[in-house]
């Protein structure tokens, strides 16, 4: 056990004070003190690298307080603006284009719609491939610019709605059951066969 020893003296006196035989040395010494310091170094090196990581992360994906590159989020929803690319199903609720452009969609195999009920079933499908349009649902109908029905197609019948029906094909048309129309007329000055 260590002993400590105080001595007091009056001024004007000189005592010579006792030899300490055990010195403690407080603190961190030797080998010890330089593998602290390097793990401290070592991790203030660790510490800029990622920061400068982090910045170099944000500035190359563009990111702002309004959104991440061409995706900005407004009020209405998220607006992406320019060519972006999408690896996995996109779910959208709308999809707009700009007023003054078309909205473009490119697949190298092809490109499906789907509208889903409540249930999360598919109840239409669209599907643009490379050499077939294909529709999957109860009724398809294309519209005129008024909103006048121009096709319909459903299960039972197709009903073309235009006022003038022209079959231009060198064949004409061939109908294998009967046909009934008010009026059957020929180009001008061209025969009726």
């Amino acid at each position: 056990m260590v002993r400590e020893q105080y001595t007091t003296t009056t001024p004007g006196t000189s005592l010579e004070r006792p030899k300490n035989e055990y010195v403690y040395k407080i603190g961190i010494y030797g080998w010890r003190k330089r593998c602290l310091y390097l793990f401290v170094l070592l991790l203030l090196i660790i510490l800029v690298v990622n920061f400068s990581l982090t910045i170099w992360i944000l500035k190359v994906m563009w990111f702002s307080p309004t959104g991440m590159g061409h995706l900005r989020v407004t009020k209405e929803g998220l607006r992406l603006e320019g060519e972006s690319e999408f690896l996995f199903p996109l779910y959208a609720k709308e999809i707009h284009s700009r007023v003054d452009s078309s909205l473009l969609l490119q697949s190298t195999h092809n490109v499906t719609v789907n509208a889903r009920n409540s249930n999360g079933e598919v109840t239409g499908r669209l599907n643009v491939g490379p050499k077939m349009v294909e529709f999957h649902g109860q009724q398809f109908q294309i519209n005129s610019k008024n909103g006048k029905p121009l096709f319909t197609v459903d299960e039972n019948e197709v009903v073309i709605g235009t006022d003038k029906l022209r079959v231009t094909g060198p064949e004409g048309a061939l109908f294998e059951h009967s046909v009934e129309t008010p009026l059957v007329k020929a180009e001008a000055f061209k025969q009726l066969r």
